[in-house]
Protein backbone atom coordinates (compact mmCIF):
# COMPACT_ATOMS: atom_id res chain seq x y z
CA UNK A 1 0.00 0.00 0.00
CA UNK A 2 1.16 3.64 -0.21
CA UNK A 3 1.48 4.84 3.52
CA UNK A 4 4.61 7.42 3.19
CA UNK A 5 4.79 10.01 0.15
CA UNK A 6 6.22 13.31 -0.31
CA UNK A 7 4.71 16.94 -1.01
CA UNK A 8 8.08 19.33 -0.91
CA UNK A 9 7.29 22.14 -3.43
CA UNK A 10 5.06 25.17 -3.14
CA UNK A 11 1.48 24.88 -3.95
CA UNK A 12 2.06 27.39 -7.34
CA UNK A 13 5.00 24.59 -8.69
CA UNK A 14 1.98 21.91 -8.43
CA UNK A 15 -0.88 24.36 -9.69
CA UNK A 16 1.25 24.67 -13.16
CA UNK A 17 2.45 21.26 -13.88
CA UNK A 18 -1.12 20.53 -13.51
CA UNK A 19 -1.92 23.28 -15.79
CA UNK A 20 -4.14 25.06 -13.79
CA UNK A 21 -4.94 28.86 -13.51
CA UNK A 22 -4.69 30.53 -10.10
CA UNK A 23 -6.09 28.46 -7.51
CA UNK A 24 -8.95 29.80 -4.68
CA UNK A 25 -7.41 31.40 -1.94
CA UNK A 26 -4.74 32.82 0.38
CA UNK A 27 -1.37 30.52 -0.43
CA UNK A 28 2.09 30.92 0.53
CA UNK A 29 4.69 30.66 -1.65
CA UNK A 30 7.35 28.88 0.31
CA UNK A 31 8.13 25.06 0.18
CA UNK A 32 5.41 22.46 1.37
CA UNK A 33 8.65 20.95 2.20
CA UNK A 34 7.27 17.68 3.44
CA UNK A 35 9.18 14.68 3.09
CA UNK A 36 7.72 12.35 5.13
CA UNK A 37 3.72 12.43 4.85
CA UNK A 38 2.10 9.91 7.07
CA UNK A 39 -1.53 8.72 7.67
CA UNK A 40 -3.36 11.05 9.82
CA UNK A 41 -1.73 14.28 9.55
CA UNK A 42 -2.85 17.18 6.86
CA UNK A 43 -2.48 17.09 3.66
CA UNK A 44 -2.94 19.28 0.64
CA UNK A 45 -5.40 18.41 -2.17
CA UNK A 46 -7.07 19.92 -5.62
CA UNK A 47 -10.48 19.43 -5.99
CA UNK A 48 -13.17 21.19 -8.18
CA UNK A 49 -16.41 22.67 -7.16
CA UNK A 50 -18.80 25.76 -8.79
CA UNK A 51 -16.03 28.30 -7.81
CA UNK A 52 -13.48 26.25 -9.67
CA UNK A 53 -10.41 24.19 -8.61
CA UNK A 54 -9.58 24.77 -5.11
CA UNK A 55 -6.93 23.42 -2.90
CA UNK A 56 -7.33 22.83 0.61
CA UNK A 57 -5.46 20.59 3.51
CA UNK A 58 -7.17 17.40 4.41
CA UNK A 59 -6.52 14.46 6.79
CA UNK A 60 -5.09 11.52 5.46
CA UNK A 61 -7.84 8.78 6.29
CA UNK A 62 -11.51 8.31 5.72
CA UNK A 63 -14.63 6.39 7.01
CA UNK A 64 -18.11 6.96 6.83
CA UNK A 65 -20.03 8.04 9.08
CA UNK A 66 -21.47 4.76 9.78
CA UNK A 67 -18.27 3.59 10.57
CA UNK A 68 -16.41 6.22 12.16
CA UNK A 69 -15.39 4.16 15.59
CA UNK A 70 -15.69 0.92 14.50
CA UNK A 71 -12.23 0.57 12.23
CA UNK A 72 -9.38 2.82 11.75
CA UNK A 73 -9.84 5.29 8.82
CA UNK A 74 -8.91 4.10 5.26
CA UNK A 75 -5.86 5.40 3.88
CA UNK A 76 -5.94 3.30 0.71
CA UNK A 77 -8.96 2.15 -2.15
CA UNK A 78 -8.16 -0.45 -4.39
CA UNK A 79 -9.48 0.49 -7.83
CA UNK A 80 -11.48 -3.07 -8.19
CA UNK A 81 -13.81 -1.93 -5.35
CA UNK A 82 -13.62 1.33 -4.88
CA UNK A 83 -16.35 2.29 -7.56
CA UNK A 84 -18.95 -0.13 -5.84
CA UNK A 85 -17.85 -0.35 -2.37
CA UNK A 86 -20.63 1.08 0.49
CA UNK A 87 -17.75 2.60 2.42
CA UNK A 88 -16.36 4.59 -0.57
CA UNK A 89 -19.93 4.99 -2.42
CA UNK A 90 -20.37 8.81 -1.50
CA UNK A 91 -16.94 10.34 -2.40
CA UNK A 92 -16.39 8.16 -5.26
CA UNK A 93 -19.14 10.06 -6.57
CA UNK A 94 -18.66 13.40 -4.77
CA UNK A 95 -15.66 13.69 -3.73
CA UNK A 96 -12.67 12.70 -6.25
CA UNK A 97 -9.51 14.86 -5.51
CA UNK A 98 -5.98 15.30 -7.39
CA UNK A 99 -2.96 14.68 -4.26
CA UNK A 100 0.20 16.45 -5.68
CA UNK A 101 2.95 14.18 -4.89
CA UNK A 102 6.55 14.16 -5.49
CA UNK A 103 7.37 10.95 -4.59
CA UNK A 104 6.44 8.05 -2.51
CA UNK A 105 8.22 5.34 -0.47
CA UNK A 106 7.82 1.65 -0.45
CA UNK A 107 9.44 -0.90 1.66
CA UNK A 108 11.03 -4.20 1.01
CA UNK A 109 11.97 -7.01 2.87
CA UNK A 110 15.47 -8.47 2.70
CA UNK A 111 15.54 -11.65 1.37
CA UNK A 112 17.51 -13.02 3.59
CA UNK A 113 16.43 -11.32 7.01
CA UNK A 114 12.54 -11.12 6.23
CA UNK A 115 12.65 -8.86 9.60
CA UNK A 116 14.89 -6.13 7.66
CA UNK A 117 12.67 -4.01 5.26
CA UNK A 118 14.83 -1.69 2.96
CA UNK A 119 13.21 1.73 2.32
CA UNK A 120 13.05 2.52 -1.66
CA UNK A 121 11.81 6.21 -2.88
CA UNK A 122 9.76 6.21 -5.73
CA UNK A 123 9.65 9.22 -8.30
CA UNK A 124 8.66 10.18 -12.08
CA UNK A 125 11.71 9.86 -14.35
CA UNK A 126 13.02 13.53 -14.51
CA UNK A 127 11.75 14.42 -11.52
CA UNK A 128 8.25 16.26 -12.38
CA UNK A 129 5.14 16.14 -9.51
CA UNK A 130 2.71 13.14 -9.80
CA UNK A 131 -1.02 13.33 -9.21
CA UNK A 132 -2.38 10.70 -6.97
CA UNK A 133 -5.75 9.88 -7.46
CA UNK A 134 -8.00 10.48 -4.62
CA UNK A 135 -11.57 10.27 -3.12
CA UNK A 136 -12.17 12.31 -0.10
CA UNK A 137 -14.69 13.81 1.94
CA UNK A 138 -13.63 17.57 1.35
CA UNK A 139 -13.76 19.46 5.16
CA UNK A 140 -15.97 22.31 5.20
CA UNK A 141 -14.44 23.39 8.65
CA UNK A 142 -11.45 22.90 10.52
CA UNK A 143 -10.64 19.26 11.67
CA UNK A 144 -13.11 17.65 9.35
CA UNK A 145 -13.28 15.53 6.38
CA UNK A 146 -10.48 12.99 5.14
CA UNK A 147 -8.94 11.24 1.84
CA UNK A 148 -7.84 8.00 0.72
CA UNK A 149 -5.81 7.43 -2.31
CA UNK A 150 -6.49 4.88 -5.26
CA UNK A 151 -3.98 2.40 -5.69
CA UNK A 152 -3.74 -0.04 -8.28
CA UNK A 153 -3.78 -3.70 -9.27
CA UNK A 154 -2.24 -5.79 -6.53
CA UNK A 155 0.38 -6.82 -9.46
CA UNK A 156 1.47 -3.56 -10.50
CA UNK A 157 4.15 -2.79 -7.49
CA UNK A 158 7.39 -1.71 -8.81
CA UNK A 159 10.07 -2.25 -5.95
CA UNK A 160 7.41 -5.77 -4.70
CA UNK A 161 5.53 -6.92 -7.42
CA UNK A 162 2.92 -7.16 -4.76
CA UNK A 163 2.77 -4.08 -3.13
CA UNK A 164 -0.15 -1.60 -4.07
CA UNK A 165 1.08 1.75 -5.38
CA UNK A 166 -0.84 4.86 -6.30
CA UNK A 167 -2.91 5.56 -9.34
CA UNK A 168 -0.74 8.60 -10.58
CA UNK A 169 -2.72 10.30 -13.44
CA UNK A 170 -0.94 12.36 -16.47
CA UNK A 171 -1.93 15.90 -15.90
CA UNK A 172 -5.04 15.96 -18.40
CA UNK A 173 -6.47 13.43 -17.11
CA UNK A 174 -5.78 14.65 -13.78
CA UNK A 175 -7.75 17.37 -14.10
CA UNK A 176 -10.47 15.20 -15.99
CA UNK A 177 -10.96 13.24 -12.68
CA UNK A 178 -11.76 16.06 -10.54
CA UNK A 179 -14.49 17.43 -12.49
CA UNK A 180 -17.82 17.15 -10.63
CA UNK A 181 -19.90 16.20 -13.80
CA UNK A 182 -17.99 12.85 -14.54
CA UNK A 183 -19.92 9.87 -14.08
CA UNK A 184 -18.67 7.85 -11.30
CA UNK A 185 -18.27 4.72 -14.04
CA UNK A 186 -16.36 7.02 -16.53
CA UNK A 187 -14.26 7.85 -13.51
CA UNK A 188 -13.40 4.05 -12.92
CA UNK A 189 -12.63 3.67 -16.13
CA UNK A 190 -10.60 6.84 -16.83
CA UNK A 191 -8.54 5.46 -13.16
CA UNK A 192 -7.85 2.41 -14.56
CA UNK A 193 -6.81 2.86 -17.91
CA UNK A 194 -4.49 5.81 -17.78
CA UNK A 195 -2.47 5.34 -14.80
CA UNK A 196 1.07 5.98 -15.45
CA UNK A 197 2.90 2.97 -16.74
CA UNK A 198 6.15 1.58 -14.32
CA UNK A 199 8.83 2.43 -17.13
CA UNK A 200 7.97 6.23 -16.54
CA UNK A 201 9.15 5.82 -12.95
CA UNK A 202 12.52 5.34 -11.19
CA UNK A 203 13.34 4.31 -7.64
CA UNK A 204 16.20 3.90 -5.23
CA UNK A 205 16.97 2.82 -2.13
CA UNK A 206 16.80 5.33 1.11
CA UNK A 207 18.29 5.66 4.08
CA UNK A 208 15.99 3.73 7.29
CA UNK A 209 15.46 6.96 8.62
CA UNK A 210 12.22 7.76 6.46
CA UNK A 211 10.34 4.81 8.90
CA UNK A 212 10.37 7.30 11.74
CA UNK A 213 7.19 9.96 11.22
CA UNK A 214 9.20 12.47 13.41
CA UNK A 215 11.97 12.50 10.74
CA UNK A 216 11.56 15.40 7.86
CA UNK A 217 14.00 17.20 5.59
CA UNK A 218 15.64 16.51 1.94
CA UNK A 219 18.23 14.16 3.50
CA UNK A 220 15.32 11.44 3.65
CA UNK A 221 14.97 11.03 -0.06
CA UNK A 222 18.60 11.19 -0.67
CA UNK A 223 19.96 7.44 -2.27
CA UNK A 224 21.91 4.90 -0.76
CA UNK A 225 24.98 4.27 -3.28
CA UNK A 226 24.51 4.27 -6.87
CA UNK A 227 21.16 2.25 -6.85
CA UNK A 228 18.98 4.01 -9.28
CA UNK A 229 16.61 1.43 -10.61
Amino acid sequence: MCGRFTQYRTVDEYAKALQLGLLEGDWSNDPLARYNVAPQSRVLLLHQDDQGTQATLTRWGYAPHWADGKRPPAINARIETAATSRFWGAIWKKGRVIIPADGWYEWKKDPDNPKVKQPYFIRLKGGAPAFFAGIADVPQEEGAGGFAIITAASDQGMVDIHDRRPVVLPPDVAREWMEPGLLPESAEDLARHNDTPEDEFEWYPVGSAVGSVKNQGPQLIEAIGNSLL
